[in-house]
């Protein structure tokens, strides 16, 4: 009998993240599954998008003032790069709400 995951793909995940929020345990789930240094990152990478969609400091300002590398808002920026316009809006509208 061979045994597999039960999850296996990113969708699954995202759809049990769905799921969790629908019942108001979202916080609960991500702070079991995240550790303490990834929501860290994850904090960043929000404000990285949030600095990088107001275009008011350029890259190494972000860098400096998030204290993360400089590579880690250029990964960010790429991000966004690779967003159609419609894509970009939704991200912009999600993080100003």
């Amino acid at each position: 009998m061979s045994q597999q995951p039960e999850y296996t793909d990113w969708q699954q995940i995202v759809d049990l993240i769905k799921q969790s929020a629908d019942q108001d345990q979202h916080g609960m789930l991500l702070t079991m599954l995240l550790t303490a240094d990834e929501r860290e990152a994850l904090i960043a990478r929000v404000n990285i998008f949030c600095e990088l969609l107001k275009g008011e400091l350029s890259q190494r300002q972000i860098s400096q003032m998030l204290g993360v590398g400089v590579a880690t808002i250029t990964r960010g920026s790429n991000e966004l790069k690779s967003k159609d316009e419609q894509q970009r809006a939704l991200i912009e509208k999600l993080l100003r709400a």
